[in-house]
């Protein structure tokens, strides 16, 4: 048995998936999406996720909530994904990740 090393996922991959992505975010009514976090930076490792910062018009926000979005970028990339607003985010994370911030 051969076992499948996993590789880090790099910004480029994630561009890569950028017309899916988008077509998800669209689904679940969230737009802007952006990566940040270890992805953004080229710090990423194998076990990284992947940081997306979005802005959600709740009004279509499906009947699961983000679970939805967010266990279909799962299926999509292979990764964890975290899925946030500005406003979810700690005021400490959220000037960091707003700097760091690429959008899609």
């Amino acid at each position: 048995m051969t076992e499948q090393v996993k590789s880090a996922l790099t910004l480029d991959d994630v561009r890569a998936r950028r017309d899916e992505i988008l077509a998800l975010a669209e689904q679940h009514g969230a737009y802007n999406v952006r990566v940040f976090g270890s992805v953004a930076r080229g710090e990423a490792t194998p076990d990284s996720d992947v940081d997306l910062l979005v802005e959600q018009d709740w009004s279509r926000l499906s009947e699961w909530g983000g679970m939805g979005f967010i266990v279909a970028l799962e299926d999509l990339l292979g990764r964890k994904v975290d899925v946030a607003t500005i406003e979810e985010l700690k005021p400490r994370i959220r000037q960091q990740a707003l700097r760091e911030a690429v959008s899609l």
